[in-house]
């Protein structure tokens, strides 16, 4: 049931996502100043975690996404459900630990002031 809720969750901020890229990339025709200020904000180290936490409800809504695919069009799909589900999450936890980490390093060594 878990799974269910999570990529229902994930699917919606992935939604909401697309929807704030649509409406911000427009803004450069509307005005190409507001479009430079949201650039600016999209610098910040809160927009910086809110990334790697899109880059994980992706992840995770794609990697869920062929398991459902696989338990419907593969006969032994139902069967091995919970395993393919154990195995995504593993999947998951392989690429986002170190994906967060390369994704936040230049937060914080802005941040904590660590040289490169």
């Amino acid at each position: 049931m878990w799974s269910w809720v999570a990529h229902r969750i994930t699917g919606v901020l992935v939604f909401f996502f697309l929807l704030v890229h649509v409406t911000d990339t427009a803004l450069v025709r509307i005005s190409p100043e507001a479009y430079n200020d949201a650039l600016e904000l999209y610098k910040t180290p809160l927009v910086n975690l809110m990334e790697v936490g899109l880059v994980g409800a992706v992840l995770y809504h794609a990697l869920n996404g062929v398991r459902i695919i696989l338990i419907d069009f593969w006969a032994k799909g139902p069967k091995y459900q919970k395993s393919m589900l154990r195995s995504i999450i593993v999947v998951w936890l392989v690429v986002m630990i170190p994906g967060a980490y390369f994704m936040l390093l230049r937060t914080f060594q802005t941040l904590f002031g660590a040289s490169s």
